[in-house]
């Protein structure tokens, strides 16, 4: 049992990684790609603590590091639009 779960943690992770490089053109869509990155390392995280028998606290750190990392992505993506119009990153210029 085991072992199927962590395969399904490992797919989903790579399922992540590979939307994250062919999505690229949003800034969305790569955040999104990057949160589901995220639950497959909580998931990974919760399997490991619990196959371990250690406590569930550090995943409470985790969670709040990654709720922080999901509303700076945010608050970056809400900028972009302001002051872009929208959240492709052709139309961003680096030099400006």
């Amino acid at each position: 049992m085991i072992e199927f779960n962590l395969f399904i943690i490992i797919l989903m992770y790579l399922c992540g990684c590979m939307s994250y490089v062919f999505k690229r053109k949003h800034l969305l869509s790569m955040l999104l790609s990057l949160e589901f990155i995220i639950l497959s390392l909580f998931f990974l995280l919760i399997m490991s603590l619990m196959y371990f028998n250690f406590e569930f606290f550090f995943s409470m750190i985790f969670l709040t590091f990654s709720v922080c990392e999901g509303s700076l992505g945010l608050s970056i993506l809400v900028s972009m639009v302001r002051t872009h119009g929208n959240d492709y990153f052709q139309s961003l210029n680096m030099l400006v």
